[in-house]
């Protein structure tokens, strides 16, 4: 099960990875993104590292991910939409498909309560916050330039060129 989940999570990010590359709608790259880096996430739980999701989640496609789609928006007048929507059969499908992935939700939280509870992983958020500032500092600062970088870079992108 947990390999079947790794496998899935991971094509899903190599997915999410080769769209946010391809596109060319910086809006589209953007939620591409998103859903890779809830992918990283999916596969930060399958290594046992429930922390690290959760500050994947709430740091990086939550907070960092809002401010990207921010400032596309402002930085990129956008194209008024006009006349039917063509993806009307679509979204009309999207409510029943979204009961049920509810549905399923609701039947494996009832089945995991009845599962005995796991054990505490060894170590914990103060093993974790000296790991990061002692022997990953590097990489953790290099991922600050990274981020960094990348946001010049749609800067950059999305800087109007004279005509």
């Amino acid at each position: 099960m947990q390999v079947g989940v790794f496998v899935l999570a991971a094509l899903i990010g190599v997915g999410s990875a080769l769209g946010l590359v391809l596109r060319r709608n910086p809006v589209h790259g953007a939620l591409f993104l998103v859903v890779n880096l809830g992918s990283v996430a999916v596969l930060y739980l399958t290594l046992g590292a429930q922390f690290l999701a959760a500050a994947q989640v709430i740091v990086y496609a939550g907070a960092i991910m809002v401010l990207f789609v921010f400032a596309i928006m402002v930085l990129i007048p956008g194209k008024e939409e006009t006349g039917p929507d063509p993806r009307r059969s679509t979204r009309l499908l999207a409510l029943p498909v979204g009961g049920l992935l509810l549905v399923q939700l609701v039947v494996m939280l009832t089945a995991r309560r009845g599962a005995p509870a796991g054990t505490a992983p060894a170590g914990g958020v103060e093993s974790l916050g000296r790991l990061l500032f002692t022997d990953y500092l590097f990489p953790f600062e290099l991922t600050s330039v990274l981020l960094l970088a990348a946001m010049v870079g749609v800067l950059v992108l999305a800087r109007r060129r004279p005509s």
